[in-house]
């Protein structure tokens, strides 16, 4: 009995291994240093935090493309880059001020691991921060500079779906998989979301 105990508690923790070192990645993103005391503080505050706050285990997809959370990590750091120096530009450009807009971004996935890290994702990118998420809707709320038109509010909730569809590509479920795909091929053709994903 203390054997299925013991293989039952390594099974738990395997299983909150990624969890647990996302916590880590976001902790030095969120302190923007990628250095071993970053590293260290973030596992002992991921400790306290899983220790302290104890939340049901939060079941994974099992599924794990690490290609494409390369390409996904690139592209966040790619971002990252970009999202400084537009914001920066807006900052000093005499000639303008860079709109502002509240704007709500519907999602595809009903995942909440999904959802969560969508919305850390457009959080860091310099430019755009998460204000409200309705669970039961999959819709994420955001406030958002440089936006001047329609055009430039539907460019901004269209990125963050892409950050959905990268996400999804990495560690989502197939299922999931192929309802972001429906979803982005039918915002191609111009039909509503809603009515791919059903």
């Amino acid at each position: 009995m203390p054997t299925e105990r013991r293989r039952s508690a390594l099974t738990g923790l395997w299983r909150q291994l990624p969890f647990f070192v996302w916590l880590i990645a976001v902790w030095m993103m969120l302190w923007g240093q990628v250095t071993l005391l970053a590293f260290l503080t973030g596992a002992v505050v991921a400790v306290f935090v899983t220790l302290v706050y104890r939340l049901p285990p939060v079941e994974l997809s099992g599924r794990l493309n690490p290609w494409w959370l390369l390409v996904f990590v690139l592209q966040f750091i790619g971002a990252l880059v970009r999202g400084s120096l537009i914001v920066a530009w807006q900052v000093i450009d005499p000639r303008r001020q860079p709109g502002t807009a509240v704007i709500a971004v519907p999602l595809v996935t009903d995942d909440d691991l999904i959802m969560a890290h969508v919305g850390i994702t457009a959080s860091l990118i310099p430019g755009s921060l998460v204000l409200e998420t309705d669970r039961d809707r999959r819709v994420i709320y955001l406030h958002v500079l440089g936006t001047r038109s329609e055009a430039d509010v539907e460019h901004h909730r269209q990125s963050v779906q892409l950050w959905e569809h990268r996400l999804v590509r990495a560690v989502g479920s197939p299922a999931q998989l192929a309802a972001v795909r429906a979803a982005r091929a039918a915002r191609s053709a111009g039909q509503p979301a809603s009515e791919a994903s059903r």
